[in-house]
């Protein structure tokens, strides 16, 4: 990593800070020259006499990194973020370092103040809205994203990809309505958006309606992405709804060997029930229930085909 600058604090030109300017200065050069033992020494000493500018703990962070040492790095960036709350590359850069000790949670935190700060610098910078929506998709923080969501619709009214999330986030808020009505709208600005065109078919699906409309869109997105496994498992629980069931079986076997996915796990389980093959539905619930323990519906339907076989007996 290079040495960084940052704007928002700078040196001030009297006999205190003039000496931090010089050994900082000097820290940039060895930097540049691959002396970071150097660098960080010079770096160190102009903190001695300014521990305020946060320049210099940005370039001691920088070249912390550099040594391999992320405690103190971090260390450092948490100094300069509290020096200047609304900095943005500190928290950037904890992120990353964050991240690569796999310590997600806080990787998100520090990505999404970057992304606050970082509004406040570009209020029309849309690509930075976007970023955040996705973080708080993440976070699960369905609320924030539908007004970040609408905030870029604001500013870019025909926004397909805005649209699309909120149909995504309308339908985690179980409002199936607005969902459509975005993903509709998604679909009429860009009409080869594959994912609405899927996202909108197997909602339509999972309602049991409009399935000749839902076929159409499913279709349509696997000719612009033939092996994608969530398009495939849309086609083949759209033929589970319409009782071909031998159809749903190759498509769904099909999608699991494509993408691993609870969901099509379940879907799987429930088509080899209407086949009266108790042990492969039981099978694909408990990988469906490996792979999400929250599942509470598939794991009534494992109870109760094991507690039909018991009594069987």
């Amino acid at each position: 990593m290079a040495a960084l600058f940052i704007q928002t604090k700078t040196f001030a030109l009297d006999k205190k800070t003039s000496s931090a300017l010089s050994h900082y200065i000097m820290g940039v050069m060895y930097d540049g020259l691959g002396d970071i033992d150097r660098a960080i020494q010079e770096f160190k000493q102009a903190l001695r006499t300014d521990s305020e500018t946060c320049a210099i703990h940005i370039n001691l962070a920088s070249a912390y990194i550099k040594k391999n040492d992320i405690p103190k790095a971090i260390e450092e960036l948490n100094i300069t973020v509290r020096l200047d709350p609304e900095t943005v590359e500190p928290h950037a850069i904890l992120a990353i370092l964050y991240s690569s000790q796999n310590k997600l949670d806080l990787a998100t935190t520090e990505y999404e103040t970057a992304l606050k700060n970082a509004s406040k610098l570009q209020p029309q910078n849309i690509d930075i809205y976007k970023s955040l929506g996705a973080i708080y998709l993440q976070q699960k923080k369905f609320k924030d994203a539908e007004n970040t969501y609408h905030l870029i619709l604001e500013l870019s009214p025909e926004d397909h990809e805005a649209h699309f999330y909120l149909g995504s986030i309308y339908n985690e808020l179980k409002n199936n309505t607005r969902a459509q009505e975005e993903l509709k709208r998604a679909i009429e600005l860009k009409p080869d958006y594959h994912q609405a065109l899927n996202y909108l078919g197997y909602l339509y699906v999972e309602e049991d309606r409009n399935l000749i409309q839902a076929e159409t869109m499913i279709k349509k997105a696997l000719e612009i992405d033939p092996n994608n496994g969530a398009y495939i498992d849309s086609l083949g629980w759209l033929y589970f709804k319409r009782g071909n069931y031998k159809e749903a079986i190759k498509e769904l076997e099909k999608a699991i060997s494509l993408l691993e996915d609870p969901v099509i796990y379940d879907h799987l389980g429930d088509t080899y029930l209407k086949f009266n093959d108790i042990e492969k539905a039981k099978l694909n619930w408990e990988k469906s229930l490996k792979m999400d323990a929250k599942q509470d519906k598939v794991r009534e339907k494992i109870e109760k085909v094991t507690s039909n076989s018991k009594n069987a007996i």
